[in-house]
């Protein structure tokens, strides 16, 4: 699992530890499967979560899924919200479904990015809600929307650069694939300035077809580490890691494995897929935190060297 690109950089990362994520909540809830587990810590030591709860296989389609908040002491255990915090519509861009939550806690509130999905449920576009609390969050329209060469924005990823402008991680649609875009912008919505490329796909590889955003890990600020999401082009989805210079201008080191890989299952007809979705240093303690089969939700115990 280390990987050198054209530097002396060594970095390594291995996963030390796995437990599964619990939420404790309403019967909407529990009937749902869960994705998507964006977890931050507040200033008082607490655990959020947002989450998306998607209707699970065999149950008639309402939605592409909801997003649901919650609390937890420990990080392990989540005590979630009577309500969801974001629900379909009803403008038509996020009518279909809104998934894959990202949460910026800012000084007045929050910053909640997510994919809202039209109402065909097969085209969509990175949205954002604000507000004081997760359960006054206002929509507030689309923060980067598709184009012709990028389709299906979404899995928004924030870092902010020294100046305090924003930079944006997000996954697009082209060529048959998905791929990581990124750009930096004034404000939350943009304007947007396109960047290059950040990675690309590596041939005869776990990750040749497929890459999704994952979140950052920044705590050294000189080499900023995205656990991103890799598959080959039968949607195999495995978790690897890339590490960048201070700018994100040039790739450093990138694991040559997954990181993260699904255990077999019997049931067959489970999905194979591990899919992160944060990060949280605590305590030294580097958690990741990820779905499994598009339907539970586990956080992994990493070790960096």
């Amino acid at each position: 699992m280390t990987g050198v690109v054209d530097t002396n950089l060594l970095l390594d990362f291995n996963v030390r530890a796995i437990e599964s994520v619990t939420l404790d909540g309403p019967p909407e809830l529990a009937a749902r499967d869960l994705m998507s587990p964006y977890v931050w810590r507040e200033p008082d030591g607490r655990y959020g979560i947002m989450v998306r709860a998607v209707v699970p296989p065999g149950a008639p389609l309402t939605d592409t899924g909801v997003i649901w908040a919650g609390w937890s002491d420990d990080g392990v255990r989540f005590t979630m919200a009577d309500t969801p915090s974001i629900v379909p519509g009803p403008d038509e861009h996020d009518a279909g479904g809104v998934e894959d939550p990202t949460v910026v806690r800012r000084d007045d509130g929050y910053v909640v990015y997510y994919s809202g999905v039209l109402a065909d449920h097969a085209h969509g576009e990175l949205s954002y809600a604000t507000g004081p609390s997760l359960d006054r969050l206002v929509k507030s329209g689309v923060a980067l929307a598709s184009s012709k060469s990028e389709g299906n924005t979404k899995e928004a990823t924030i870092d902010r650069t020294p100046d305090g402008r924003w930079r944006l991680f997000y996954e697009y649609a082209a060529d048959e694939a998905s791929r990581v875009g990124m750009a930096v912008g004034a404000d939350v919505a943009g304007p947007w300035e396109e960047q290059p490329t950040p990675f690309l796909p590596r041939a005869d590889s776990w990750d040749d077809w497929h890459l999704s955003t994952g979140p950052l890990l920044t705590d050294d600020p000189a080499c900023p580490v995205m656990f991103y999401n890799g598959a080959t082009r039968d949607a195999r989805w495995r978790i690897g890691w890339v590490a960048f210079d201070a700018d994100y201008s040039r790739v450093v080191a990138r694991g040559l494995q997954p990181l993260v890989t699904p255990p077999p299952v019997d049931d067959r007809s489970a999905t194979d897929i591990a899919f992160a979705a944060s990060v949280v240093v605590a305590d030294g303690a580097i958690w990741l935190y990820y779905s499994l089969e598009d339907r539970r939700l586990a956080r992994a115990l990493i070790r960096r060297s």
